[in-house]
């Protein structure tokens, strides 16, 4: 077990076909963009690497092979993600992988498992954690209708600029997603690593502007020739109920069907019930759900190490 805060080319190399051979197997991918962009870019200093070999593995002239990777985001909330190469499933190294991370977190951590996985929750119970908060996925077809977004008066709507929206994004940002530690940590870095990804396209990028101010923004991705996203949604708690929310949704569903996409997908927060509702009346139903799992921090001799809950 290995844990870094930068990864080499080999290994970079190593855990990117583990995470492609995971994802044909499952038929999702175990990893987050926060995540995946980490590993691509070797690490920030910030977040950590969780590298597990197998030694039945090795064959003559090479080492072990890498039969688990884990990412762990530490802070005051540390949460993490981990995955094991399907040919190394049910030997136990998931619920080692597991515990290197609750070790190296040194205190509380939540794990994410990506689609409703019956072995996750198997995995997750052993360790004694709990389902502590779950992303539902929805989805719906672009050739449905949908209405005309309805500016409100003294609100105008344009495409980010990039080299100068950054700053006010990432405060509006951290504004709207104060309560989501994932998505509120964002920091310019984080943003400009994004904005240098193949998908990134700030024509799909729409910000709502208020006597000059940011008030709200749809970021759209677009996966595939089939498949765009309603990737970030956020609206500034002081404007929240001006109806903002729907009327960015609504201009990026637009853009989405304009390129000539067949389905818009998105994840939301269970208990956002506000924006739940809100894509509910806008034709999105539930496919899938990611399901995180929490619980304290604990020594290997099974004892907590502090008295935080998750």
């Amino acid at each position: 077990m290995v844990v870094r805060e930068r990864l080499s080319a080999d290994e970079i190399a190593a855990a990117s076909a583990l995470i492609d051979a995971a994802t044909k197997a499952d038929g999702v991918r175990p990893l987050s963009d926060q995540s995946m962009l980490h590993l691509r870019h070797g690490g920030d200093g910030r977040a950590r690497s969780v590298l597990l070999y197998a030694s039945e593995s090795t064959r003559a002239g090479s080492g072990p092979a890498l039969a688990g990777y884990g990412h762990l985001e530490p802070g005051a909330e540390p949460s993490g993600e981990l995955v094991v190469h399907p040919e190394h499933r049910g030997r136990g190294h998931g619920r080692c992988l597991a515990q290197a991370m609750v070790d190296a977190a040194n205190g509380p951590l939540r794990l994410w498992a990506h689609g409703e996985s019956p072995a996750a929750a198997a995995l997750a119970r052993s360790l004694g954690f709990e389902r502590v908060r779950a992303l539902w996925k929805m989805r719906r077809p672009l050739a449905d209708p949908f209405p005309e977004p309805v500016v409100p008066d003294g609100v105008r709507l344009r495409t980010f600029v990039v080299g100068q929206d950054e700053p006010a994004w990432v405060e509006l940002n951290r504004k709207a997603f104060a309560d989501h530690p994932e998505q509120g940590s964002l920091t310019i870095d984080d943003l400009v690593r994004r904005e240098r990804e193949a998908w990134f396209d700030p024509a799909g990028f729409f910000l709502a502007e208020r006597g000059g101010a940011l008030a709200g923004f749809h970021w759209t991705k677009i996966h595939d020739a089939t498949t765009g996203e309603v990737y970030v949604l956020g609206v500034d708690p002081d404007d929240q109920g001006a109806g903002l929310g729907r009327v960015l949704t609504l201009a990026g569903l637009r853009h989405l069907r304009s390129a000539g996409l067949s389905q818009v997908m998105l994840y939301v927060d269970e208990a956002n019930r506000g924006a739940v509702r809100l894509y509910e009346s806008l034709g999105f139903v539930r496919f899938d759900v990611d399901v995180m799992y929490g619980c304290p921090a604990r020594s290997p001799d099974g004892n907590h190490k502090s008295g935080h809950s998750s």
